[in-house]
């Protein structure tokens, strides 16, 4: 089980990557489509988490639900974002908002269990 948790980390940062990447490679765009690659990178990386709780529950691990929660509810509001804007684009407002959940995501993720002793 240990191996099947690990490849869906790995998915799920290589998502994030092509997430975040995606968005950072419009910022100096006048008008900020959203990328087939951005789209994906935010709906695989969704999925991927969902599932690493699924492997989580099923196993041995501790699942640290507050933190799951929170995920849950930042990664959503990415991908309903991205997926409500598909077609007409990002604002700047939009797209910043985008961005700054996109790394409040990451931050929760690496920030969370250190500051809470975990």
């Amino acid at each position: 089980m240990d191996i099947v948790r690990q490849l869906l980390l790995v998915v799920h940062l290589v998502a994030f990557a092509a997430l975040l990447g995606g968005l950072l490679g419009q910022a100096k765009a006048t008008q900020k489509a959203v990328h087939l690659s951005t789209i994906w990178g935010a709906r695989i990386a969704f999925l991927a988490g969902l599932l690493l709780v699924g492997v989580l529950e099923a196993g041995d691990g501790d699942v640290d639900h507050a933190k799951v929660g929170v995920k849950l509810l930042v990664g959503l509001g990415v991908v309903g974002l991205l997926e409500a804007r598909r077609k007409k684009g990002l604002s700047d407002p939009l797209y910043w908002l985008a961005v700054g959940l996109t790394v409040a995501n990451v931050a929760v993720a690496v920030l969370w269990s250190s500051a809470h002793g975990g």
